[in-house]
């Protein structure tokens, strides 16, 4: 196999980068080369699948990826979210058609393993379209004698909102459409069998810079410690009581996260008081006193809080007992940006959230700058802390999560791509992770999970990242937990970095693969040392220890 990466910027992407054509038209040297693979070493692995069997066998007496069967929609894709403008090309033979609808080709911008645009080859003729979960919309189409057992070289090109697909020695497709702007590339191989070769992936030359090839690897017992202080923008952190991480960032029109800063000053002590402060507009600071029970209601126990809130416990007991919080509007999987309206600016600390008959704490449809610190969370019937459908700067620290199973969902499902890719940029720090079963904190999608200086006690896994989530993990420690760190996991692989880790009595070491953004360049954090966490995060983590 030969295959050469470059790394682009996420910020910038690739966008006016690509001058490139066709590689039938285009002189080699007018291009470079992202991703290239032949199948010459036996192996797909550097491919993530959805649906099929795929396999590298021979096929016409070179070796090829295979896809046999003809009852499944099968995908697989390859390269960076980030990428934006590029050409996709593969040698594609169809062997055996599996129904009418039936087809195989390539594709781009793919987002998660249902949402792309495609070049493909039909039974008739030839296809260029997207799909958007489950629906498949012809965006341009031509007749096209095709023959199984041939091999058709197709080409897929996307450059801003102009898509071409182009077939040797047969016509030429073009669309126009915005649905989405960035993506990893794809073969697709729809109720059909089918073989692919000479997969390259090629843009103008943007000044890059070569990066890992994401091969699974292992971490040792002990990871490389890194500085004590880890430098970014602005070296010095926000002092403490201040939300720091990704909810310090501005974005999207918040400059950082205040909270119901300068609003009205109350206190609850009833279920009553508690839900109409929290449904009212504009800022207000909530005082919770003693404990508040939250009926499961017409609402499953879940209640809307509105932007510019901060709700605190005061002392060390407050408590909300017996249902949850949801930060954000109603579920719209039509909406795939974030709204004007989207909700923002809220801070939860010092509270014991417990008993919810859902989840503990919902964050969804694009709510962003979050804190959440200083809580304890337990026995909740589904998540503690769920965060979802696009929802953006995102920091939650110093919590204890005890007596509970699903904790952290960050990424709800394989199909969200077109609202999550390139958000859920999330901070989880010195949390206390006490025999918190699993989804400490489980991933999808996300642009940017940064983990860092939690304690993880007696769980059955740490951290899973999967469909392509960029997951930092440093200077956590781990005490018997089965596996503190997986990219193999249900689904397509995401990316993992670990460094400064401790593992003690566990049974398997952190999985690590691909490259992640550097939080350092966002935002400015300080490093515990991993050896210090068993006592620092015990004594500081949870309710009633604001200090």
């Amino acid at each position: 196999m030969n295959i050469r990466r470059w790394r682009v910027p996420a910020a910038a992407g690739l966008a006016g980068a690509l001058t490139a054509l066709a590689l039938a038209v285009m002189p080699p040297a007018q291009a470079a080369t992202l991703f290239a693979d032949d199948f010459g070493d036996g192996n797909h692995n550097d491919w993530s699948s959805s649906g099929g069997s795929w396999r590298v066998e021979p096929v016409a007496g070179d070796p090829a990826l295979v896809q046999r069967g003809t009852s499944a929609d099968a995908r697989v894709r390859t390269g960076q979210v980030g990428w934006s403008d590029y050409t996709v090309t593969a040698e594609v033979r169809p062997t055996t058609w599996g129904g009418a609808d039936a087809g195989a080709g390539v594709a781009a911008r793919v987002q998660g393993s249902g949402n792309y645009y495609y070049l493909g080859v039909t039974a008739g003729g030839l296809v260029l379209g997207k799909r958007t979960g489950g629906t498949l919309t012809p965006l341009a189409t031509a007749a096209l004698g095709v023959t199984t057992g041939t091999a058709y070289t197709l080409s897929l090109q996307v450059s801003g909102t102009s898509l071409t697909g182009r077939v040797t020695g047969g016509p030429t497709l073009t669309a126009s459409d915005a649905t989405y702007l960035t993506g990893q590339a794809g073969l697709v191989a729809r109720y059909a069998a089918a073989g692919f070769d000479d997969v390259t992936i090629e843009t103008a030359p943007p000044g890059p810079q070569p990066t890992v090839s994401p091969t699974p690897t292992v971490s040792p017992t002990t990871s490389p410690t890194p500085s004590p202080t880890t430098p970014g923008p602005d070296p010095t952190p926000p002092p403490a009581g201040q939300p720091d991480g990704w909810a310090s960032v501005a974005g999207l029109g918040q400059n950082g996260t205040t909270g119901g800063a300068g609003g009205p000053v109350v206190t609850v002590r009833d279920t009553a008081g508690f839900l109409d402060y929290i449904a009212r507009p504009g800022p207000y600071v909530i005082q919770v006193a003693g404990t508040i029970n939250l009926p499961t209601g017409a609402s499953d126990g879940m209640y809307d809080v509105t932007s510019d809130k901060t709700i605190v416990g005061l002392g060390g007991n407050a408590t909300l007992s017996g249902g949850g919080l949801n930060i954000g509007l109603p579920v719209d999987d039509n909406v795939t940006a974030p709204p004007a309206n989207a909700v923002h600016n809220i801070i939860i600390r010092n509270l014991h959230l417990t008993g919810a008959t859902d989840d503990l704490i919902n964050v969804q449809m694009f709510s962003h700058h979050i804190w959440i610190d200083h809580n304890s969370f337990s026995n909740g019937d589904d998540g503690a802390v769920d965060i979802k459908r696009g929802s953006d700067h995102v920091t939650v620290s110093w919590n204890h999560f005890f007596d509970h199973n699903k904790t952290l969902l960050l990424g709800h499902d394989e199909d969200a791509g077109a609202q999550d890719t390139g958000r859920l940029r999330v901070t989880y720090h010195h949390n206390f992770f006490d025999r918190s079963d699993q989804r400490n904190p489980r991933v999808r999608f996300s642009a940017s999970a940064h983990v860092y200086n939690n304690y993880y006690f007696d769980n059955s896994y740490g951290v899973a990242s999967t469909y392509d989530a960029a997951v930092l993990m440093e200077n956590n420690y781990f005490y018997s937990v089965n596996n503190p760190g997986r990219v193999v996991f249900s689904g397509d692989q995401g990316r993992i970095v670990e460094r400064g880790n401790i593992l003690v009595d566990c049974n398997h070491p952190i999985e690590t693969r691909g490259t992640v953004p550097e939080p350092s360049g966002f935002y400015a954090y300080r490093l515990d040392p991993a050896a210090d966490i068993p006592t620092i995060v015990p004594a500081g983590a949870g309710v009633g220890k604001l200090g």
